[in-house]
């Protein structure tokens, strides 16, 4: 194996790592769903592409079509409308109720499958709808980064903005451009697609805990003043 597939390897690893441990911890200790589960779906699917990529296995095969439905499926409303509404708990104490929870990953795997299987007919049209998500996405997570910024978590969100814009990156190159130098297979840019998907996964977590502490001790500090007066 040559370097730059070990170093594929070891991305993907660090994507599913982040995927795996801050998804259950979404899910543990706050109890979010939302993001719990799309995080653990993102790290299934580089389980998937792991195991795709270390056994050479061709396009025929069934792991390739999973890899695009689960891609197809993040792209265009789990790492969007999932991720947004996820971080409202947040940012406006919207908690969802149990029906949009099943209803929004039903609409993503409708999505996913739709954009997968019919990705060469939809062609232009289709990566442009992957852009201009990303593109909405990334205007709420500036908005995030300004309330981090706002309580004192300066470094919290200047990294959800270097995240935000590594991922507006990546989504920008994705279907758009090839890299020079890059093989037939992408593999150059899927190592820093990986990299930067482990990276958001991780800097979202640490930011949305931030400030998930600051709204616990303002609620306290609210509570105490309401009990004095």
């Amino acid at each position: 194996m040559d370097i730059k597939n070990s170093l594929l390897l070891l991305a993907d690893l660090w994507m599913v790592a982040a995927g795996f441990t801050f998804g259950w911890k979404f899910i543990r200790n706050y109890q979010n769903y939302l993001l719990g589960l799309e995080w653990v779906i993102v790290a299934t699917s580089g389980t998937n592409f792991f195991v795709f990529a270390l056994t050479g296995a061709h396009r025929t095969s069934p792991m390739y079509h999973i890899a695009l439905f689960f891609d197809a499926f993040s792209r265009s409303v789990g790492i969007t409308l999932i991720l947004v509404l996820g971080l409202m708990r947040v940012t406006h104490r919207y908690k969802p109720s149990l029906p949009t929870d099943v209803g929004v990953f039903a609409l993503a795997t409708v999505a996913g499958l739709y954009l997968s299987i019919f990705a060469d007919r939809l062609g232009v049209a289709g990566a442009t709808f992957y852009v201009v998500v990303n593109v909405a996405t990334s205007v709420f997570l500036l908005y995030f980064a300004r309330r981090l910024w706002d309580i004192g978590e300066r470094g919290q969100a200047i990294g959800v903005i270097a995240a935000t814009a590594a991922g507006f990156l990546i989504a920008a190159i994705y279907d758009f451009y090839h890299l020079p130098g890059d093989d037939e297979n992408h593999t150059l840019f899927y190592i820093g697609a990986l990299a930067t998907w482990g990276f958001q996964m991780t800097m979202y977590y640490y930011a949305y805990r931030a400030l998930h502490r600051a709204d616990t001790v303002e609620g306290s500090l609210a509570k105490s003043s309401g009990l004095m007066m």
